[in-house]
């Protein structure tokens, strides 16, 4: 992802979520991600979707486990 990209996706997650702290980051040695950040805690990553040229998309994957749900 680009650096725009990333900033681009960091706006809308912080807008959409009503969450000032979330960020997203570079992942090392990928170019079609970006990790998900609330602060210092990873929740996820995004993938930029550009399979179809005319509908670039992307989507954001959290793994949510039982023990954090208590």
């Amino acid at each position: 992802m680009t650096p725009d990209e990333i900033s681009k996706l960091t706006r809308f997650l912080q807008k959409t979520f009503g969450q000032p702290s979330v960020h997203v980051r570079k992942r090392p040695q990928k170019d079609d991600s970006g990790e998900v950040y609330i602060g210092d805690e990873f929740i996820g990553v995004i993938y930029r979707d550009d399979e179809d040229p005319d509908d670039l998309s992307y989507n954001f994957q959290m793994a949510i486990l039982e023990f954090d749900l208590d």
